[in-house]
């Protein structure tokens, strides 16, 4: 199946729909949580659409306005355009992500889009020209939806047949492919039955609706095989979890404002200042890019997920590592912040983890030097002597640092900030209340 990939305007995608008899045409949204939403459209309102977007109720989406100001607009993004390949041939269905306005025509402050694109005018505004982000989202794969039964017992980069879902994979990296998401690496993950697909580095924009698509492809060729993917961080007690380690860079003039020739880890200036900031910033922002409850099971000392706000080269018990330079790869300088998980919102995540990189560069932050020793085998006292924060260990810990983050609320907006910090507070007491298997096995025996 032919699917177009490159950057259509609202006439070429217009024509491109009646010859390939696309009769539908899906509108891609948000809501707060990062859920993908959708409603179709018949491809004779595709002009209507692209001249003044297409109404609807925003009432039942999660973050967004009450019944009494509901009205909504989803105005699509041409540059988004794809058919579904997982879709039929004939009289197929294509997809356009969409800005989310006011009737008045103005960006919805709710729309995580927005959110993101605010940040990117504030990066622009100091002269960078590209936010390049590379996430790597893990995930993985079990029988059904109700169970946590793996189809294999494989381990990292195996290729045998214990990675059960190889040919799955293949699938779905084609897929992506046919979608305009452009993939370098492909394997089987550390856990059973987890696995990985890495996306080639993007602008943040593109990248965060690349996310968007990827997890909903991975999902949509699992079900054709009969089977369920889940991107929940922490699916499996004992064995690591699912991470989103997130390779990030800003480019100036198109050249990486990272990269320092003269300096002792080929980091100029900017590139410190910008990962001091998300290090002196990674507590109060921890409830955007780890929002699950589930989510503090994976950040747990002595898995693959960090959790103290370090740095470092080598070492992957940091939060951050710097991928070593290798000559004459000056654009590959990046930083990588290990501590997102592949459940978050990705336009909040990339927006947030943006502001606080600025921040430092703005501010001059100062970068301590790199800790190259294995962080979980200093004592609290040695961590506490060289100032080594740890992230929050519970949701409910981390939504209270960012109801009292100034850096948040500017990120979000007041309005996205309050009902945000409203209901990640609801879900931390309704799971605070529960009575767990854990606590019947341990106590009423015993109590």
């Amino acid at each position: 199946m032919t699917v177009t990939t490159t950057r259509l305007n609202p006439d070429e995608i217009t024509s491109l729909v009646s010859e390939r008899d696309i009769r539908f045409i899906r509108l891609w949204f948000t809501d707060i949580l990062g859920h993908l939403k959708a409603f179709s459209i018949n491809a004779t309102e595709l002009e209507d659409a692209f001249e003044g977007g297409m109404g609807f109720d925003g009432s039942s989406i999660t973050g967004f306005n009450p019944i009494e100001e509901s009205d909504m607009i989803a105005m699509p993004d041409p540059g988004t355009f794809a058919t579904l390949p997982w879709r039929p041939a004939e009289q197929g269905v294509a997809r356009m992500f969409c800005d989310i306005q006011t009737p008045e025509r103005t960006p919805y402050e709710g729309d995580p889009r927005y959110v993101l694109r605010r940040a990117l005018e504030r990066a622009e505004a100091l002269g960078f020209d590209h936010f390049f982000v590379g996430p790597e989202l893990e995930y993985f794969y079990f029988r059904d939806s109700k169970s946590t039964e793996v189809l294999d017992e494989g381990g990292y980069f195996d290729l045998t047949a214990l990675d059960a879902g190889t040919d799955l994979r293949r699938e779905t990296v084609l897929a992506l492919e046919q979608l305009g998401i452009h993939t370098e690496y492909t394997h089987h993950e550390v856990g059973p039955s987890q696995h990985e697909i890495d996306m080639r580095y993007a602008d943040a924009l593109k990248m965060a609706d690349d996310c968007m698509t990827y997890r909903i492809t991975v999902k949509e060729y699992a079900m054709k095989y009969g089977l369920h993917a889940t991107f929940m961080p922490k699916p499996l007690f004992g064995k690591n979890g699912s991470g989103m380690h997130t390779h990030q860079s800003l480019f100036r003039d198109e050249k990486n404002a990272f990269f320092d020739a003269e300096d002792q880890y080929f980091l100029s200036d900017v590139g410190k200042a910008f990962i001091a900031g998300q290090l002196r910033h990674a507590r109060e922002i921890c409830s955007i890019f780890a929002q699950w409850v589930n989510s503090y099971k994976r950040l747990v000392p002595g898995y693959e997920a960090p959790v103290y706000a370090a740095w470092s080269r080598r070492n992957r018990s940091a939060l951050v590592r710097v991928p070593l330079y290798h000559p004459g790869k000056e654009r590959a300088t990046r930083m990588e912040l290990r501590c997102p998980d592949p459940a978050c919102n990705p336009y909040l995540t990339f927006a947030v983890l943006l502001q606080a990189g600025l921040e430092g560069i703005e501010h001059g932050y100062e970068l301590p030097e790199p800790m190259e020793k294995n962080l979980y085998h200093l004592s609290p006292d040695e961590r506490r002597r060289l100032g080594i924060e740890q992230l929050p260990e519970t949701l409910g810990e981390a939504i209270e640092l960012t109801a009292e983050s100034e850096l948040v609320l500017r990120t979000l907006g007041e309005h996205m900030f309050n009902r945000y910090i409203e209901i990640k507070r609801q879900e931390w007491d309704d799971y605070r209340v529960q009575v767990t298997p854990w606590e019947l096995d341990r106590y009423l025996p015993v109590l």
